[in-house]
């Protein structure tokens, strides 16, 4: 300001040449014309900066396109990006909806965007189902506070579609409890064939004990149980994500009075999150345009346990053990009262072990170092037995 001044009042003095002292500030004779121009128009005021936004811009998104963008992405509680807003106003029958490129500077011009922190490099190895209800990933998300004590999320989804198969606000993290939630799952959807879940309880034991009384359920139901690797919650990846989602775009901006509250929340969410939100993975697609019903059907009560002609039953006593070949067997406290098939292999000596429909180990007769082991124990960890006799190796199958 104070250099265009001085420049003008030296211009105005009689006498002067402009195109010398143009020369001499270093600017063109336009800009010093300009100048002249603007300070004998407005004086002092007219030498200030002024925007060079243009006064029309034609191509500008109209203010009601701006305000769809605006409500959709609030809609998502500020979790939906250009893509994801842009996929969802064209299933709504919006004519000329814009780049997505434009919706980001819609949102970024109404500072709805943060800066994100950088996403973990990978490289991961992914994994989908070919079908739904092949697999079935099930856990629980972090628990936390509500006014009237805590709320432990149960979250269920098909690994092929990516439903979501439940969003349970549960006051623990209980057999009985996820039972409950699960028979009702089960009732609406139908049986997976197989579930992946992790070791914790009520479904394992930090991977030292993989069969429970919630895991024998679900065998007896005719779903196959696995389980991540410990410590690796990767094996879980999609639930994982599924969770940074909920966070996202539920718990994050919310707080709840009670579990109810919190269920009516979850409840609203997995609607959207199922039929209206484009996922990503299925090319903007929603989970519902891929999942059905399963065609296996939950029974009321739980079918009997039959097994071959060949093979050999055995009921395990309360502490957890069974008896073969004159010899005692740990399988553990979860197979407690329950009968078990021993099945011969083509190899002498060895027996693959059933409950129900499902293979969940071997023993070997001729092992040369028959030493105590539970089902599913790790060998680092050999407990010792109450009777102090040798007990047969079993191998396992989790």
């Amino acid at each position: 300001m104070d250099q265009r001044e001085e420049f003008v009042r030296l211009a105005l003095a009689t006498g002067t040449n402009k195109k010398e002292l143009c020369r001499r500030f270093g600017i063109s004779r336009s800009n010093g014309y300009k100048w002249l121009r603007r300070y004998a128009a407005q004086g002092r005021t007219g030498l200030a900066d002024r925007s060079r936004r243009p006064h029309r811009s034609p191509q500008r998104t109209e203010e009601a396109m701006e305000a769809e963008v605006l409500r959709i992405r609030a809609k998502s509680n500020g979790a939906w990006g250009g893509r994801k807003i842009a996929k969802v106003m064209r299933r709504n029958g919006l004519e000329a909806v814009p780049a997505e490129s434009t919706i980001t500077e819609i949102l970024r011009r109404h500072g709805k965007l943060e800066q994100r922190a950088a996403e973990h490099p990978g490289p991961y190895r992914r994994f989908e189902r070919a079908h739904p209800n092949e697999l079935w990933q099930m856990d629980f998300k972090g628990h936390f506070a509500v006014s009237r004590g805590r709320c432990h999320p149960l979250t269920v989804i098909d690994d092929h579609s990516r439903y979501a198969l439940a969003v349970d606000a549960c006051g623990d993290e209980r057999d009985m409890t996820v039972r409950e939630r699960l028979t009702a799952v089960f009732r609406r959807y139908g049986l997976p064939f197989v579930m992946l879940m992790d070791n914790g309880p009520p479904w394992g034991d930090s991977g030292a004990q993989p069969f429970t009384s919630f895991t024998i359920w679900l065998m007896q139901l005719g779903v196959r149980v696995t389980h991540g690797r410990p410590y690796h919650p990767q094996t879980q990846g999609k639930d994982e994500r599924f969770h940074r989602t909920l966070t996202a775009e539920v718990l994050s901006a919310s707080s709840f009075r009670d579990l109810s509250e919190c269920q009516s929340a979850f409840d609203a969410w997995r609607q959207i999150y199922n039929h209206e939100r484009p996922h990503q993975a299925l090319n903007l697609d929603v989970p519902s345009s891929r999942y059905g019903i399963s065609p296996r059907g939950f029974p009321e009560h739980l079918p009997p346990i039959q097994y071959g002609a060949d093979d050999v039953v055995r009921k395990v006593d309360p502490n957890g053990r069974f008896s073969f070949k004159g010899r005692h067997f740990r399988i553990g406290k979860a197979f407690s009262r329950q009968s078990i098939g021993l099945r011969p292999t083509l190899q002498d000596g060895v027996f693959s072990i059933h409950f129900c429909a499902h293979k969940i180990g071997t023993i070997d007769l001729a092992a040369a170092d028959p030493g105590l082991w539970t089902c599913g124990q790790r060998e680092d960890a050999l407990p010792t037995g109450s009777t102090g006799q040798p007990q047969q190796k079993i191998e396992t199958q989790v």
